[in-house]
């Protein structure tokens, strides 16, 4: 590996972070090569199809941004590695509570950050972390996105050409659309593709014919949309595809970096590690954090074998994966699309989401295979300590209950270094961020986002896994449902049992799975072959009872739910990938009138300091439990009584 620096800058307008001192920021590229020999590299697929050079080595590059103590002996010796998230750097706003740019808030500062509060609450920096980011996808971007150049696999020299499958849900009727490909067409002949349009996942696929669609490019086609479909129509376009990135290198990108960063004094051209001292590198441990499809990175980069760097050392000592489901990622594959991930309505046909899908090794009663995300690290030694956290709106769509049930709806133990952690009644990402809320979801979502946040829950569980890892000090007990004591029901109406609230439809349905057949396009499902999918069970006011009750929910002022739904025009009886937020009516009267069930504000709390009391008590426990540090408890008080003056004016 050779590291090229481009920028080394004072970080955050030179603020210090209590004993830490000033952060400064080094951003470059690092050049790399792969032996596709060597049995560790030799599962990335079409690794054997890549260029190589006079060694015979796959090459590469890919960028990469560090946020390091000044002075590296303040620091605490660990690197906090944080798994880009479409070229995009989640943790500074997801642990540090920084705040989100206001044009593009998928970015903290356009990607970019450089003043004071961009540190948010400064959490990580007062730790004393080196901050790592490197990109792993493949692609470009402004804004200073990262990215990484992977090569494209040829047959001896000449293009690889197949089958591609792309969909499409537009979420408006403008027509005629543009629609992106993932890959060139290798030739743009309409004859050789399809293009079908449905309303509904499992609804018949009807072919449009060739005169209501047209290439504009070899990586764009444009669509008349036909009548009778709204704007959340799934469009399948099936069409010869050539130029496949070798995308699995990016599980090697990130092993070799941190590798690197870790372990390396220099690297091949004779720099030194930005994180030595005295010509050492000054790094105990390395943990990673991955949030949604993050998060998803990091399971797969376990199952794949990844933590077990070329000369046979653990790359994490310590992995949080967060809102991650029990599914993986498309990145693995010929023509993959890292994008891509299985929601209730959209990108079901896409193979990333089959067994096996808890940490547990185990046999599958589905497909009778025997396999877990642990399988590898655990024969090489190479496991790190482990844990995943998972919003309600995970189950709902990826099918957090796989984690730690079997296929048949049966509890399955965990291994030793594995917690599984669930924010009741959350939605994906947590509550508290509209503008990204909106950007993402809207106009599909019929009702208001669910703002029940547990961003203080992560901050407390990563100094929990810091401590795990570092002083083999046991992390809280997992705080998960399960089948065996109620926890996991059934997403029917008649199992679920959500209240009636006045103008509210529970649509009752799952991101449901099947084993599928990859072997022909489009992918077909194999009858009889389902999986017993659950979701997190709920009290009277349709709150999840099982999990961590983070304060929100253990003292509410309304129904968070984890699912919400469609709305007319846009798939209307499905559900998108979000919560959703049922307030409780104000006063008896109101309740009365409307025929709500829940008892209202003023019967379950007799004033405001009734309420901040019972608050101020939840956060206690939570602390007690470890899930709260003592630095966010009073914050979390205060927010709450914030929060009761704004529902009560």
């Amino acid at each position: 590996m050779k590291i090229e620096i481009t920028r080394v800058e004072p970080a955050f307008e030179g603020v210090s972070f209590g004993d830490v001192g000033a952060y400064e920021k080094i951003v470059g590229r690092a050049i790399a090569e792969v032996d596709p020999a060597h049995p560790l590299n030799s599962r990335i697929v079409n690794i054997d199809k890549a260029p190589v050079n006079s060694a015979g080595c796959v090459e590469y590059d890919c960028d990469f941004y560090l946020l390091k103590p000044v002075d590296m002996r303040m620091g605490n010796r660990r690197i906090f590695y944080d798994v880009l998230n479409r070229g995009t750097k989640p943790s500074l706003h997801t642990i540090n509570d920084a705040p989100r740019d206001a044009d593009n808030p998928m970015m903290i500062a356009r990607n970019d950050p450089a003043l004071a509060a961009h540190a948010g609450n400064g959490f990580l920096m007062r730790q004393g972390y080196a901050i790592l980011w490197s990109g792993w996808q493949a692609g470009a971007g402004g804004d200073n996105s990262m990215w990484a150049r992977l090569p494209v696999a040829t047959d001896k020299g000449e293009p690889l050409v197949a089958p591609n499958l792309d969909e499409f849900v537009f979420e408006n009727l403008q027509s005629p659309v543009k629609a992106a490909l993932s890959y060139p067409a290798d030739a743009m002949d309409q004859s050789s593709c399809s293009l079908t349009v449905r309303q509904y996942s499992n609804d018949p696929r009807k072919e449009i014919p060739r005169e209501d669609w047209r290439f504009l490019s070899s990586t764009q086609i444009e669509i008349t949309r036909p009548a009778g479909y709204d704007a959340s129509a799934i469009y399948e376009f099936i069409y010869p595809a050539c130029a496949p990135v070798v995308m699995g290198l990016g599980f090697a990108a990130v092993r070799d970096m941190v590798s690197f960063m870790r372990y390396a004094n220099e690297d091949s051209a004779g720099v030194a590690n930005p994180l030595n001292i005295e010509g050492q590198p000054a790094v105990d441990c390395a943990l990673a954090y991955g949030l949604s499809q993050s998060g998803r990175f990091l399971r797969d980069f376990l199952y794949q074998g990844f933590n077990e760097d070329l000369d046979g050392r653990k790359v994490f000592d310590g992995v949080m994966a967060c809102m991650a489901g029990s599914r993986k990622t498309f990145i693995n594959y010929a023509f993959a699309q890292p994008g891509r991930t299985a929601r209730q309505h959209e990108d079901r046909v896409f193979p990333h989401d089959q067994f096996p899908f808890s940490y547990a090794v185990t046999t599958d009663p589905i497909s009778g295979e025997t396999d877990g995300i642990l399988a590898r690290c655990q024969k090489s030694e190479t496991c790190p300590k482990i844990m995943q956290t998972e919003s309600s709106t995970d189950f709902f769509h990826g099918r957090a209950s796989l984690l730690a049930t079997d296929g048949g709806g049966e509890d399955i133990p965990m291994p030793e270094n594995v917690r599984l952690y669930h924010f009741a009644s959350t939605q994906h990402g947590g509550g508290g961020d509209p503008a990204l809320d909106y950007a993402l979801f809207a106009p599909a979502s019929k009702y208001k986002p669910n703002p029940a946040d547990f961003t203080e829950m992560h901050r407390a569980l990563l100094a929990a896994l810091d401590k795990w890892v570092s002083e083999d000090e046991p992390p809280p007990p997992s705080q998960f449902p399960t089948v065996r004591d109620g926890g996991l029901v059934s997403a029917a109406a008649d199992r679920y049992r959500f209240p009636d609230i006045p103008d509210v439809a529970y649509p009752g349905v799952i991101n449901e799975l099947r084993q599928m057949d990859y072997s022909v396009k489009p992918p077909q499902p194999v009858a009889g072959r389902d999986y017993a999918v659950m979701v997190p069970a709920i009290d009277a006011d349709g709150n999840e009872t099982a999990g961590i009750r983070v304060p929100d929910i253990a003292v509410p002022l309304g129904t968070y739910a984890g699912w919400n739904a469609r709305r007319e025009g846009y798939g209307e009886g499905g559900i998108c990938m979000l919560g959703a937020y049922f307030p409780f009516a104000r006063t008896k009267e109101e309740r009365q009138a409307s025929g709500d069930p829940r008892p209202s504000l003023e019967e379950r709390y007799t004033d405001e300091e009734d309420y901040v009391r019972k608050v101020a008590e939840a956060v206690r426990g939570l602390r007690e439990q470890g899930f709260v540090l003592a630095e966010d408890a009073d914050a979390l008080v205060e927010e709450a009584r914030r929060k009761f003056r704004k529902v009560n004016r």
